[in-house]
Order: structure tokens, then sequence, then C-alpha cells
């Protein structure tokens, strides 16, 4: 089945290198580059924010435009036009009335109202349905901002679209898109939808979960992820679905992978210097210009420990606000970027204050000073609450700088304890929820990198791992084809 399975698209609110906010533009970027490098027709649909179009790197074709009735009483004018990434990836832009006008920046994609998304939505379904030549056979859905498209194209069913299979990824089961009942009739959906088995939730609507029902697949970013989610603990109330969609082999997890093009110690236009698995001397000088950066006199001996996150509970910043100066008493020196609660942006402002002599915190968001700090620290912190996938401990990897994580989500996917007696592992694991566990994962890190000679050969060893999107790219083409034959079967059964 496999090596007919071409055309896929994949429908994303953000989109690297066009539209980013986080770790899923990332990944819509870079699975459909991946995909058309192993031959196989990948294609992607996103919002066409002003942004993108008033940018001058990309050469924007228009395509086509129509109506299109959202409800009885909603009608919206659509546009479509279409990009060529540098990969050779075709974007097609969507434009629904101006519902984004406001989206000027990538802080502002997802300030817009909720309608924005159902009219993207119910516009990408009708587009599919009859203004493009090009019929997908896997339609790949991303978070709660297109989870409609699923419900969309099985409730308004055509024979061109009851063909099209669908899959729809959980990025972060946090984000359900979930709002008051009275949001239901913005949806343009029969009322029987607003059910224990459709899109009812607690007296609510939840978006997400009518992606979950209505779709043939849906994976999560991390086999573990996609486990925990099946708990009370992780399921955000979701967790009774889950497990039913585990019970009828719906749901799976396949780890993420990054972009080995931007994410390249050997290449890399924002460090100091280049480096590789086999060559560490420019490793060695990234870190003394970060050093250098922070105010610090280079000092090879002293372990620099980097972090870059946005500031949210779910990163586990906590544990490090409650360990406080204890932390710091270790032989390390604190490299942060970050953006997000203002708690915390004014938590680590005042350690920068207190402590310059080893901690530096930038608050915002500096993409330069992100591939600096991955490529000048030792060691990577990620003490995460919850983690569904991580792209910062693979990044860290590849850059040689040893992620101290918890055991969870992705991270326990992708993180082994290092066992220096064995020359095993790649990181530094905990597993309780707590601050001295993380102190203690620190502490040996920081033990560890004493042994130099044990600690370069560490770095050269996890630099040769394969974190790239290339490995996780046959394991989504095996899912697109499981999704495609079921439907196949079952737009089967309905034309009987």
């Amino acid at each position: 089945m496999q090596e007919h399975l071409h055309r896929i698209l994949m429908i994303s609110a953000e989109v690297a290198p066009l539209a980013k906010v986080g770790g899923l533009a990332d990944v819509a970027g870079a699975l459909p580059k991946a995909l058309h490098t192993i031959g196989h027709d990948a294609r992607i649909l996103m919002p066409a924010y002003p942004m993108i179009e008033a940018d001058t790197r990309w050469q924007i074709q228009p395509l086509t435009e129509f109506e299109v009735a959202i409800r009885p009483d909603w009608t919206e004018t659509a546009t479509v036009s279409q990009l060529v990434l540098p990969s050779g990836v075709r974007v097609y832009l969507l434009r629904v009335g101006d519902w984004f006008a406001n989206a000027t920046e990538s802080t502002k994609l997802y300030a817009v109202d909720p309608r924005a998304y159902v009219a993207f939505c119910r516009a990408a379904v009708e587009w599919l349905t009859r203004h493009t030549d090009w019929t997908p056979q896997v339609v790949h859905c991303n978070d709660w901002h297109t989870a409609l498209v699923p419900v969309y194209l099985r409730t308004y069913r055509t024979e061109r679209t009851d063909s099209i299979a669908t899959v729809f990824t959980i990025h972060n089961l946090a984000y359900q898109g979930v709002f008051e009942k009275a949001f239901f009739g913005e949806l343009g959906l029969p009322d029987y939808l607003f059910d224990i088995e459709g899109l009812e939730f607690y007296g609510k609507v939840n978006l997400m979960k009518g992606a979950l029902l209505y779709s043939d697949r849906v994976n999560t970013v991390s086999p573990t992820y996609a486990a925990e989610i099946q708990t009370p603990e992780y399921g955000e109330r979701l967790e009774g679905l889950l497990r039913r969609l585990a019970d009828e082999r719906r749901l799976s997890g396949i780890l993420n992978g990054i972009d080995y093009d931007e994410w390249n110690p050997e290449t890399d236009p924002h460090i100091p210097a280049h480096y590789s698995a086999t060559n560490l001397q420019g490793k060695a000088t990234c870190k003394a210009e970060l050093q250098r950066a922070c105010g610090w006199q280079p000092d090879p001996s002293k372990a620099v420990v980097g972090l870059v996150s946005r500031l949210t509970d779910q990163k586990g910043l906590d544990l490090i606000k409650s360990l406080g100066a204890k932390l710091l008493q270790l032989p390390i020196q604190f490299v942060l970027l970050g953006t997000g609660d203002p708690a915390y942006e004014r938590y680590f402002r005042s350690w920068h204050k207190r402590h310059r002599a080893i901690v530096h915190a930038t608050i915002g968001f500096d993409n330069a000073w992100a591939h600096r700090i991955y490529a000048g620290a030792d060691m990577f912190l990620m003490p995460s609450r919850f983690e569904p996938c991580g792209l910062g401990q693979m990044i860290s990897l590849r850059y040689g700088t040893i992620p101290i994580v918890r055991q969870t989500g992705g991270l326990a996917d992708s993180i082994a304890p290092y066992d220096a007696a064995r020359g095993a592992g790649n990181g530094f694991v905990f597993r309780e929820y707590k601050p001295n566990a993380l102190y203690d994962a620190v502490r040996q890190a920081v033990e560890a990198f004493q042994d130099a000679d044990a600690w370069q050969a560490l770095v050269a060893r996890v630099m040769q791992q394969d974190w790239s999107w290339s490995r996780s790219a046959g394991a989504y083409a095996a899912l697109y084809a499981e999704a495609f034959e079921s439907r196949a079967g079952r737009a089967t059964a309905y034309s009987r």
C-alpha cells in the first residue's frame, strides 16, 4: 500500500519558516520536506497571514477564489494562492474574509477570534471538495486549530472526499480548543453533533474531541506521551476516549525529528566556530565566546548549563525556582533564553541581577542567541512536568550539549541515563517531579563533567546519533498507509 501513497496535505496554523510560534511550526515545515525527499507529493495548507504575503522572500501566485457558506447566515469569500519553499514543497495559503488580518507578526498568530479557525477549516474542506484539481490521499491535521477539518469532511460527505483519509496529531493535549456551549452555533454543524459521541465536553464544545472521533488515525509526538495521555494524570479529561482509540488501534505515537539543515554545527551561520563529532575544537571556541558574551571570563573548567524554553509551569521552572540559590551553589554557569509567564520572567531577571557572575538571562526570543546557547553550553536543562516530544534535547544532542531531563513523554523516549562504566546513555535523567531530584541530576552531570576525557567521548558519541526527520518520515508514511487503507474500506462501504 505505501508505495501508492504519494499525495499528502499537511494542514497547520503555523509552518516554519513562514510563520512560527513554537514547535508545531518546526514539525509542519520539516515533516513535509522529509516526505518530499523520499518521493511523496507532500504539500502544506495554512492561513494566508499578512506577514507571509508581505514577505518579499516568497513568490506568491494566486490560484482561485470562491464563496464558502460556513452557516446559512455566514458566507465568506475565500482565496487560495501558492508558493514553493526552497525544499521544493508547495504551500497553499488560504485567506477567508479578513479573519486573519491582524496576524501581522508571529506573536499575533493565535491572538485572533477562534471563529477564524472555524472559517479556515470550513473553507479548506470546500476547497478540497470543489475548487482544486489536486486531491490528497491523506489530510494530516495538527492541534485544535485544524481539528474541524476531519469533522467537516465526514459530515459533509461527497464521493470525492469520502476517499480522503485523515490523520490528526496531538502536539499538546493541554490545548484542546474548548469553548462555551453557545460557540457550537458558530460551527455550522448539525445539532446532533453536540453530544457525548460528538463535540460535547462537560457541557462545552471541544474541537479537538471532534477530530479524535472523526479521524481515521490519531497520533501524538512520542510513544511515551501516547501512553501517558491515556491516564488521568496526563489525559486532560479525554483519557477515556484516548484509551478507546488505543483499543481500536487508532492511537499511536511517533517521535518528532529536527531539521538537520537548520541545526548543523558544521554549517550553522549563527555560531562563532563550526565543529563536528570528529573535531570538537570549534565547540570549545563556541563555549568561550558564549561565556564572553555573558560577561564572564572564558573558563573551560566551568560547566555551562543552558536553557532555551517557554517560561511556563509545564517546563518545570517551578522546580528551578524552588531550588533557588541551592542550584547555583553547584560549580555551574547558567544561561537562559525564554519568554512566557510574567512571574517567571521577573524571577529570572532577578536571578540575572543578583548573580551576574554565574547567571545570564535573556527574556524574549532571539534565534541566533538560541543557536549560540545550544552550541556553547556543556549541558542543556529540560526538567519538564510533561513534554509531549520536546525538540530541545534533540537539538542539544546534535550540538554535543548533554541534556538533563525529567523522564516523561518524548524526553523518556530520547534520553537514556549516562553510564560512564559502560559508555552508554546520552544524558542525565530524573523521574520524580521534585526539586531535589532535579538537583541530584544536575549534580551528577557536573561530577561527570570533571572527567574531561570521558566527557569528550560522551559528546562525540551523542553527536553521531540520528535525530533527523528522515528517521521519523518512514513511520509517518506507514501511518498514512494505515489511514488510507482504513478509509478505502469505509468509502467502499458508503458507496454500497
